[in-house]
């Protein structure tokens, strides 16, 4: 199961970066490649939703079906170990969160970012009639 979350965590990193470089000023000469880079790289990144979504239900799961820890029916380790677990999953589902905001973010930025190249190409070819 860790292995999901380190996929899902490299996943939301290079989101980070690469939204990072689209929105650095002074990267003109980069950005083409940037852009093209980001946009052929959005469909698959697109697997991201359903893949975050089935791991939520897990952290779901495994939060309905945990046994409680309350009083003196457990001992101290078993009362710290449940204290992680607890603060694994908040953890998880925090990177849930990044990864799909990460996602609508690249999306986002990559779309003005094409928008805005192309209406700059216009107002060029306008300026040279």
């Amino acid at each position: 199961m860790a292995l999901e979350w380190v996929a899902l965590g490299y996943v939301a990193g290079a989101e980070a970066i690469m939204l990072l470089l689209l929105t650095l000023p002074g990267l003109d000469g980069l950005r083409k490649g940037l852009i093209a880079v980001t946009r052929s790289l959005l469909k698959p990144f697109l697997s991201v939703v359903p893949f975050c979504l089935f791991l939520l239900m897990d952290i779901y799961w495994k939060y309905e079906t945990m046994p409680t820890c309350d009083g003196e029916l457990c001992g101290p380790t078993e009362h710290l170990r449940h204290q992680k677990s607890i603060i694994k999953s908040q953890r998880n589902a925090l990177l849930i969160a990044a990864a799909l905001i990460f996602y609508w973010l690249l999306y986002s930025v990559t779309h003005l970012v094409v928008r805005h190249e192309q209406l700059k190409q216009r107002l060029e070819k306008l300026k040279n009639q």
